[in-house]
């Protein structure tokens, strides 16, 4: 049987819970059907080894930048950093960037600059900014609103969990949609709607490995090669089969990570 083909749009291939078996765990993607992924580095100074793990493997490509929860304990990014970095030939988008007011609500003011910061990175490089998003979507929304309307970018929507508005500005920009394993949680369905009322052309899958783990393997480390659960969830959320959903969000994948296609 042949698999669909299926993209994990955002990993951490680069974090110590794969360091014993990093090649076994991208062997199992590949069997399930998942020929490509992005890596994301968090810090910028781990980014050379993110940029390795991607050098070293077919289908694999990495993104850059800093993490909202890292702004206070590091030097502030500059831009001229991230357009540096995005000149390695398979570094594909520039985050992930974000506001976490959840558990970093006291650096509120540092991360918001810092996203500015890597929006401007995206404006001069072409490439998608990838956002993370916890308990700020007033300002998430007016940031990336006030943003775009300065100049235009692109942008993926990393791990969607937050509210209907947020969703509905980001769609609004004609920016994109990521299910993680959150989306096919059993109590989720309120999210699930939100997916399922957005066009389909918004549609990406990830897995956010090692974390958020979709059934039936939640509660324990996520891999890439679990994409494959989400994107059922995500087929049967808009009424199509698995292969159709995998071609619907694979094309997807290449129109926003274009360097990737």
């Amino acid at each position: 049987m042949t698999l669909p083909a299926l993209v994990d749009a955002h990993c951490h291939l680069d974090f110590p819970d794969f360091d014993d078996e990093r090649d076994a765990v991208i062997a199992r993607a590949r069997a399930a059907g998942v020929t490509r992924m992005v890596t994301i580095c968090t810090k910028l100074p781990n980014a050379p080894r993110v940029a390795a793990i991607a050098e070293a493997h077919e289908g694999i490509f990495w993104a850059a930048g800093v993490h909202p929860m890292s702004v206070g304990d590091h030097a502030p990014v500059t831009v001229d950093q991230l357009v540096d970095l995005a000149r390695h030939p398979k570094m594909v988008g520039i985050g992930e960037t974000g506001l976490d007011y959840h558990y970093t609500a006291e650096t509120k003011a540092t991360q918001q600059d810092s996203l500015r910061l890597h929006i401007e990175a995206c404006r001069q490089t072409r490439l998608p900014l990838i956002i993370h998003a916890r308990d700020a979507d007033d300002d998430m929304a007016r940031i990336l609103t006030e943003e775009h309307a300065a100049g235009p970018y692109t942008c993926m929507m990393h791990c969607f969990s937050s509210s209907r508005a947020l969703a509905e500005a980001a769609l609004g920009l004609d920016f994109y949609l990521s299910m993680s394993g959150i989306a096919a949680f059993p109590k989720s369905s309120d999210l699930r709607a939100i997916f399922a009322d957005a066009p389909l052309d918004r549609i990406l899958v990830e897995t956010d490995s090692p974390y958020l783990a979709p059934p039936p393997h939640r509660g324990r480390r996520n891999e890439p090669a679990y994409t494959a659960h989400t994107a059922q969830v995500g087929a049967d959320t808009f009424g199509l089969s698995l292969d159709d959903f995998a071609k619907a969000t694979s094309a997807n994948f290449d129109r926003l990570f274009w360097k990737a296609a």
